[in-house]
């Protein structure tokens, strides 16, 4: 199955559809299972996702059955600028009237190992069996100039069994303790949708879309859903060098 690109003019453009999604999937999932689960990621790419969410889509919404969790996490305290779960607090969860019992951060600050641990038992009360994990309703992911996401890195191991892994690696010279979900779980949501955005990661989005298969060294092709849908939302520049038959554009104007 060919993937599914859509592409638009800038972040802004990008995020409003972003923000469509969660809208449209919300109210889908609440009609046929009376609650939504969606994994958010970190990163600057989500921002503006997220100020959307909390400021002009947020009458949308019925807050009170959404259940947030994050795709991975920095080991840090809450309060840490570097916080995934820290950053989504202070634009959206801050003004949206969710429960706090919704909100399913990982611990980074117990570290990687029992931080992994302790996420793999709230995954585990939220389940939807058989599976021992929930099957997300919607999960958001970046991508990085490597080929990574999440925080599954180039060279980590593909074939994981666990749904969450603690991560101690090196990222742009920077040591990395992170705890992460992995493919087994991302794979197994309904909808799983990919934000990528700038010049940068224009060269790697290429190769990660292309028929050239190679997870260890792109972990993003690691994902895939089979039983679920993926889309991938770029920008004009993050897409300038996908082939044209992989184009399927998108703009608001």
């Amino acid at each position: 199955m060919k993937p599914d690109i859509r592409i638009f003019k800038d972040v802004e453009d990008l995020s409003r559809a972003a923000a469509n999604l969660f809208i449209e999937q919300a109210a889908k999932s609440i009609n046929e299972r009376d609650r939504f689960l969606v994994a958010l990621n970190g990163g600057n790419t989500p921002m503006r996702l997220f100020q959307l969410l909390g400021a002009d889509f947020r009458e949308q919404v019925n807050w009170s059955k959404v259940h947030i969790f994050w795709g991975d996490e920095r080991c840090v305290p809450p309060d840490d600028p570097g916080s995934s779960y820290g950053q989504a607090r202070d634009v959206l969860l801050s003004r949206v009237l969710i429960p706090d019992t919704n909100v399913h951060r990982i611990k980074g600050e117990l570290g990687p190992v029992d931080a992994s641990k302790e996420y793999s038992l709230v995954l585990k009360e939220l389940s939807s069996p058989p599976l021992g994990w929930p099957r997300f309703d919607l999960v958001y992911l970046g991508m990085g100039e490597d080929g990574h996401t999440a925080s599954l890195f180039p060279g980590s191991p593909v074939d994981v069994a666990e749904p969450v892994i603690p991560v101690t690696a090196h990222y742009q010279d920077r040591p990395a303790d992170r705890v992460t979900l992995t493919p087994v779980v991302f794979n197994s949501a309904r909808k799983v949708v990919f934000m990528v955005t700038g010049e940068k990661k224009a060269i790697i989005l290429a190769e990660v879309l292309s028929d050239r298969y190679n997870p260890e060294q792109y972990p993003a092709q690691r994902i895939n859903p089979k039983v679920g849908e993926l889309i991938w939302l770029v920008d004009e520049a993050a897409a300038r060098k996908l082939p044209k038959e992989l184009k399927k554009q998108f703009y608001d104007g």
